[in-house]
C-alpha cells in the first residue's frame, strides 16, 4: 500500500505535456504574418523550437536561454524573424507557404507546453472584371425598359466572395431572386430615368477586395441601336437586291437595242423575220 502510495505521488508531481492545437493564422502573398508562441502565465520559457510541419517537418527557430536561432536550412530561410517574446515572424510570404506549425516551449521545471498553429495564405485580389448581357426584349416587359444581367468574375482566385451594391447608396438591398450563381450574377431592370444608375462588383477573400464599377444603361442603349439598325438592314438589304437584279435583266434584254443605229437595226431584223417566215 505505502509502495502503491509513493508510486501515485511521483505520477502526479511529475510533469505532462500539454498541447493547444487549432489557432488558424491568415496571411497574404508578399506580406507578412506573425505566429504568436502563447502559454499560461507563470510559465517560465528556459527552451523553445518552432517547426513546420506540413508539408513537410522542418526545424525553422530555436531558442535556448535567450539565445535566438533561425540560420536553418529549410523552404523559410532568410524569411522568419524569432522575437524575445518567442514569436515567429515570417515574410515575405509566398502562396505554397499554408501548412501546420508548431512551438514547442519548455520550462524551467521540465514541464513543455505545445502549440500548434495553422497558416492559410491567400493571393492578393485583382481587380474584378464586369461582363453585361442584354436580355432579348419580351412583348409582356414594359416599354423602354432594359433587362440586364451583370456577370462579374476574377481569374485563377479561390476562396471568393461576390457582392454587388448600387453606387451612392450604402445598402444595395438585391432581391434573392436577382443574384444568380453564389452573387456572381446580377440581374437588373432599367429604364429611361436609370441612365446614371451604376453598380460596383465586390470581390473579396479573407484578406483583402477590389471592386470595378459599370453602367449597365450604356451597353442598353448600345444594344438597342444594334437591334434598330438589324431592322433596317433586314428591309433595305433584300429589295436593294431585287432592284438591282430587275435593272441587271432590263440591261440584258434591251442592251443590243440601245442607240439609233442599234434600235433601227432591231426593227429591220424583226421586219425581215414577219417578211420571211419558216417554212
Amino acid at each position: 500500500m505505502a509502495v502503491w502510495s509513493l508510486w501515485s505521488l511521483l505520477l502526479w508531481a511529475a510533469p505532462f505535456p500539454v498541447a493547444v492545437s487549432g489557432a488558424q493564422v491568415q496571411g497574404q502573398v508578399g506580406g507578412s504574418v506573425l505566429l504568436v508562441a502563447e502559454h499560461y502565465p507563470g510559465f517560465q520559457v528556459r527552451e523553445a523550437i518552432w517547426r513546420s510541419l506540413w508539408p513537410s517537418e522542418e526545424l525553422l527557430a530555436t531558442s535556448f536561454r535567450g539565445s535566438l536561432e533561425t540560420l536553418y536550412h529549410s523552404r523559410f530561410l532568410g524569411r522568419t524573424q524569432l522575437y524575445s517574446n518567442l514569436s515567429l515572424e515570417l515574410r515575405p510570404l509566398e502562396a505554397g507557404d499554408s501548412g501546420n506549425f508548431s512551438v514547442l516551449l519548455v520550462d524551467t521545471g521540465g514541464q513543455t507546453w505545445t502549440q500548434t498553429l495553422q497558416l492559410k495564405v491567400y493571393d492578393a485580389v485583382p481587380r474584378p472584371v464586369i461582363q453585361v448581357f442584354i436580355a432579348v426584349s419580351e412583348d409582356a416587359q414594359p416599354p423602354n425598359t432594359c433587362q440586364a444581367f451583370l456577370f462579374c468574375w476574377v481569374p485563377n482566385i479561390s476562396d471568393i466572395t461576390y457582392s454587388w451594391q448600387q453606387e451612392g447608396t450604402v445598402d444595395f438591398g438585391t432581391k434573392p431572386h436577382g443574384l444568380f450563381m453564389d452573387g456572381q450574377v446580377l440581374r437588373v431592370s432599367l429604364g429611361p430615368g436609370d441612365k446614371a444608375l451604376a453598380y460596383s462588383c465586390i470581390v473579396s477573400n479573407p484578406v483583402s477586395w477590389n471592386s470595378t464599377v459599370v453602367n449597365p444603361w450604356e451597353r442598353c442603349h448600345h444594344e438597342a441601336g444594334k437591334a434598330s439598325y438589324k431592322d433596317v438592314l433586314l428591309v433595305v438589304v433584300p429589295v436593294s437586291l431585287l432592284l438591282i437584279l430587275a435593272g441587271l435583266l432590263s440591261a440584258w434584254h434591251w442592251g443590243p437595242c440601245s442607240g439609233k443605229k442599234k434600235k433601227d437595226a432591231c426593227v429591220n431584223g424583226m421586219a425581215l423575220e414577219t417578211e420571211n417566215p419558216l417554212v
